[in-house]
């Protein structure tokens, strides 16, 4: 049990020092022209957050919330030594790559992972992730950023679909809510699953192909 802590504190501790390799935030910037060095820096917080909700989550299949935070990441898998060592490291396994995604009635599995990364982007920051007051950097920050194509997240969809429906528009915003709700597949299926963290988990050793 000692030395499973000391794993976990390890592997988490590296991802939060971890100096991206040189060259690739520019690489990011130039993709972000629009935006400034605080907002990229601010991508690779939230990359860092969904590496540790992998991690907590005891390596179980995740899946993407943001797609400027999953434009970082592709670009890091490209660093192919780099990101080999980064994932052998924090993980002690490789984390495959698996595009952005929203919750979507066909798609269970990437589902699951979304749920799995919003309860525990959700605790690292004091969120109730069954009822959300704000949103955890990760689901905040293609709206906050205003990414073109990204997926916009709001805590509680209540109100604004409404609103939509009342004035006939079409709904796109996201909602934090419906990640403990059963309406999209019928299940929560990992919400909640792995609380805690693993330092050694054997929750099949990859987010997906």
């Amino acid at each position: 049990m000692a030395l499973r802590i000391f794993t976990t504190r390890r592997r988490l501790r590296f991802i939060d020092d971890y100096a991206w390799p040189p060259g690739l935030i520019a690489k990011l910037q130039r993709h972000h022209s629009n935006l400034t060095p605080d907002q990229i820096q601010r991508i690779g917080l939230g990359l860092k957050q969904f590496f540790r909700a992998y991690h907590r989550g005891g390596y179980r299949p995740v899946a993407m919330p943001s797609q400027a935070v999953d434009d970082l990441w592709h670009e890091f898998i490209l660093y192919t030594k780099a990101y080999d060592a980064f994932c052998q490291n924090a993980f002690g396994r490789f984390l495959h790559h698996t595009p952005a995604a929203v919750l979507t009635p066909s798609q269970k599995t990437s589902n699951e992972g979304l749920r799995r990364v919003w309860w525990q982007a959700c605790k690292e920051e004091n969120i109730d992730p069954k009822a959300p007051a704000t949103l955890p950097l990760l689901f905040a920050l293609d709206g906050e950023l205003s990414i073109p194509g990204g997926y916009r997240y709001v805590p509680d969809c209540g109100g604004v679909r409404t609103v939509s429906t009342t004035v006939g528009i079409e709904f796109s915003t996201q909602c934090g809510g419906d990640f403990s709700s059963t309406s999209f597949d019928g299940t929560t299926d990992g919400l909640g699953d792995g609380d805690g963290g693993s330092g050694d988990g054997d929750g099949g050793g990859c987010g997906g192909d």
